[in-house]
């Protein structure tokens, strides 16, 4: 049945109102399931967003990551009508495709590691997570899972256990799994800028003496914190533990879901240090917006596990690999790494420059086009959250769609897609100079 329509004054026929939709999602759509903005999504492409009302957003969100090839890549148009039309779905582990070898190939030879490589696929970033744990722990016979502060790894009930934030993620959802075990993240900002050398002697030491190297199956990290924060690390944190983890037989697991193909201005983020993983886990930006996981790492733990072992029953969808495969060839053949960096150059200036007036704004962080600001109380480093909530619903009254995130929501996160042009850029830029007033 066809959505009821409405006129405007002039009598002519539009499409539903978003109004009308938010009246109808009430009546059909569970309260817990949120969004950061009430207008409705008729179509998008490029680094805009176009709502049923015919008003167009400027796109700093990106779908949290997920449109770095933007939201109608033509590869991953064209790719998934061809896909569709010859088959939608066997399962991998009944019957078996070509373009799920094929992304499982692309994977294992992008991620860092001149090792060899093994790749399995899954539906969404807490599947590959969770997967990731259970490599882990099958391939070392050891329980512990370490993660860090601020970090965020997903909503079902092992991922919430690795998550560090409460509110609205873990809130009266326990009990939890167990053996999960967190120690302090490098945060500059808030640790009295401890070197990256120090703030992984901080963490490996609370390791060593609240769990023990011997217990421990996983230390899993993201590069850079996403809802966290967008915390950047200093320097040498990440290598340090990487040092520490293969010392101690520890898998070293890198969450990229968010900071994964060409975000950061790398294929991954963990290039930026030269850090090779043994394990990495990848979603959001890898199939131009259809649902696809993936974990990748050293084919000797990826193999330990039996057969039977890894996989779930939409894991791999024939159509997602389709649009993974025109994704990864789409970032190739316009170097969207390369574009990562200019809109960070071009998005950073213009942040530091609106910091350098805004006494509001403690620290500008990021790398390539995954940047963010810190607000907090004028002076200290009290978080601001209301500031921050702020100054984003002005971006939206405007038509510019911001994210907030941070332990204490006092961060704003910026996320373009890869492929917004010169122009819409500037004028994203133009509405958040204008909101900080």
């Amino acid at each position: 049945m066809r959505a009821p329509q409405s006129r405007t004054k002039e009598g002519t026929v539009t499409m539903t109102s978003s109004e009308e939709l938010h009246k109808r999602r009430g009546a059909a759509v569970a309260r817990g399931v949120g969004s950061t903005i009430s207008a409705y999504v008729e179509r998008a492409g490029g680094g805009t967003i176009v709502d049923v009302e015919g008003r167009e957003w400027i796109d700093f969100a990106a779908g949290i990551a997920v449109a770095n090839v933007g939201n109608s890549a033509p590869r991953v148009v064209e790719a998934v009508k061809a896909q569709v039309e010859r088959f939608t779905h066997t399962c991998f582990m009944v019957a078996p495709y070509e373009s799920y070898v094929a992304v499982c190939e692309q994977l294992n030879a992008l991620t860092p590691g001149s090792f060899e490589k093994r790749s399995a696929l899954f539906n969404s970033g807490a599947e590959a997570v969770e997967n990731a744990v259970k490599i882990a722990r099958h391939a070392t016979g050891r329980p512990a899972v370490v993660v860090f502060d601020h970090a965020y790894h997903g909503r079902t009930n092992l991922t919430m256990a690795l998550t560090a934030k409460n509110m609205p993620y873990k809130h009266r959802f326990g009990p939890f799994a167990g053996e999960v075990y967190r120690v302090p993240m490098s945060y500059p900002l808030r640790d009295g800028g401890l070197s990256g050398a120090a703030a992984a002697a901080t963490a490996i030491e609370m390791i060593e003496k609240q769990v023990g190297a011997e217990n421990v199956a996983a230390l899993l990290i993201e590069p850079i914190q996403g809802e966290g924060g967008f915390v950047v690390p200093a320097e040498g944190f990440l290598p340090a533990l990487r040092e520490w983890a293969t010392a101690a037989g520890v898998v070293f697991v890198a969450d990229e879901i968010q900071t994964g193909f060409c975000r950061t201005g790398d294929w991954f983020a963990c290039q930026h240090e030269g850090v090779e993983p043994d394990l990495v886990t990848l979603a959001k930006g890898i199939a131009g917006g259809l649902p696809l996981a993936a974990v990748t790492g050293r084919a000797e733990l990826m193999d330990a596990v039996h057969v039977g072992g890894l996989g779930g029953t939409y894991g791999g969808n024939p159509i997602a690999c389709a649009a993974a495969l025109a994704s990864i060839e789409t970032m190739h053949e316009l170097d969207l790494a390369a574009a990562a960096r200019r809109i960070g150059q071009v998005m950073g200036d213009r942040l530091r420059a609106i910091a350098a007036r805004d006494p509001r704004i403690a620290e500008v962080r990021g790398r390539g086009a995954m940047l963010a600001v810190e607000l907090v109380q004028p002076g200290t480093l009290t978080p601001d959250p209301a500031a921050t909530a702020a100054v984003s619903a002005a971006c939206h009254a405007a038509g510019l769609l911001t994210l907030t995130c941070g332990t204490y929501g006092n961060v704003l996160r910026f996320l373009p897609p890869l492929v917004i042009s010169d122009d819409e850029l500037a004028r994203g830029l133009d509405i958040l100079d204008a909101a900080f007033g």
